[in-house]
């Protein structure tokens, strides 16, 4: 059933007038009443500007690209490629053909944020909308994406995810894009051991988000595989636990949280021969603080990234890192969520990682 504008008002005790006012912004609204009406709002899930009930499944030009920094290569990339599938090109007469009008919703990383996006892109009826980027790892947080997006898909809006696994009920997917993070994260780390690398220190992005998960995975499979897994003074009766949590330090993925990391890390461990960083960003960081504690790479360090963003390849030396076609990605997750392309047999894809080796990372010295 359509929730219309006065069971808004019954439900924050308001006239339907007061609703109008505070929906609209254009009389002023005493801010405890106006909580209470976007309150009901939400709890109602009411859709603002809806037409007549006959037309309440109708979407409307509006694609929606939530993504966590737009500033971020890694995130405008993919914005800008899904962009281009979504907005256009039309004709050339500058009339309205079958584009749509692509709207970046910035969320600066906050679960809260991605829900209150999709809350506003569900009122405006979209047509569709491309989530990228990794998933926060948050049972609460998920069941409530899963009822979000099970809302838009059920009101015709085309879910489809770009560079995140689908979630554990995602019935409401078009499509899930997913990353091969784990593998790529296992063959930069077999890379360095291949080298003759055996401590290796690991910058991690934020412990909550699968794709911080996925790489860490990999490179500890790969460390396992190799017997690295447990301190090197384990076999003479030393400590009985693995060494991996010591090398290893979670932050940001930012260049700031590189520095920092990488200090900690050779603070921690001063033995360790190579870095891996979160991704290029933070491996950007992490060179530096490697040259500020007055050390080079890879004569005495080796350092790598994650992304093959475009920069890595102009870093002194160019950067070891894992490339992931991200334009590629999000052409086809626009694709996909214009109905241009078919979604792939079950809904998901994994797309994989290529291992990309260049000056940043040579053999251990000694």
């Amino acid at each position: 059933m359509t929730v219309t504008l006065a069971d808004v008002a019954a439900r924050a005790r308001v006239s339907p007038a007061t609703v109008s006012r505070v929906l609209n912004g254009n009389y002023p609204v005493a801010a405890s009443t106006r909580e209470r009406v976007l309150r009901a709002v939400d709890d109602l899930d009411y859709v603002l500007n809806g037409p007549a009930s006959s037309l309440a499944a109708a979407t409307s030009d509006l694609v929606g690209i939530l993504v966590n920094d737009i500033a971020d290569p890694f995130f405008g990339i993919m914005a800008g490629a899904a962009q281009t599938q979504i907005g256009g090109p039309g004709d050339g007469s500058g009339r309205a053909g079958g584009e749509k009008l692509a709207v970046i919703c910035n969320t600066g990383g906050s679960p809260e944020r991605e829900l209150t996006y999709l809350t506003l892109l569900q009122r405006q009826r979209a047509a569709a909308v491309v989530l990228t980027g990794g998933a926060v790892e948050d049972p609460a947080h998920q069941a409530a994406m899963s009822a979000k997006l099970t809302k838009l898909a059920d009101a015709g809006t085309r879910i489809v995810f770009c560079g995140r696994p689908p979630l554990p009920e995602g019935d409401a997917l078009v499509a899930a894009l997913a990353f091969d993070n784990r593998g790529g994260g296992r063959r930069l780390a077999e890379h360095l051991i291949s080298l003759g690398h055996r401590r290796i220190g690991y910058v991690a992005g934020p412990p909550e988000r699968t794709t911080t998960r996925h790489r860490l995975e990999g490179h500890r499979e790969a460390l396992r595989a190799a017997g690295l897994d447990t301190a090197p003074d384990e076999a003479d009766g030393g400590r009985s636990s693995d060494d991996q949590d010591r090398l290893t330090v979670h932050g940001p993925y930012d260049r700031r949280s590189g520095y920092e990391a990488t200090l900690e890390l050779l603070r921690r461990a001063p033995d360790v021969t190579a870095i891996v960083a979160a991704n290029d960003t933070v491996a950007l960081g992490a060179c530096a603080a490697v040259r500020d504690q007055g050390m080079r790479i890879p004569q005495d360090i080796s350092v790598a990234g994650f992304d093959d963003l475009p920069f890595s390849v102009d870093a002194v030396p160019a950067l070891t890192t894992v490339r992931l076609p991200l334009f590629e990605a999000g052409a086809r997750a626009g694709r996909l969520a214009m109905g241009k392309e078919n979604p792939p047999p079950g809904g998901i894809a994994t797309i994989a990682a290529e291992l990309m080796i260049r000056g940043s990372t040579a053999a251990p010295r000694g």
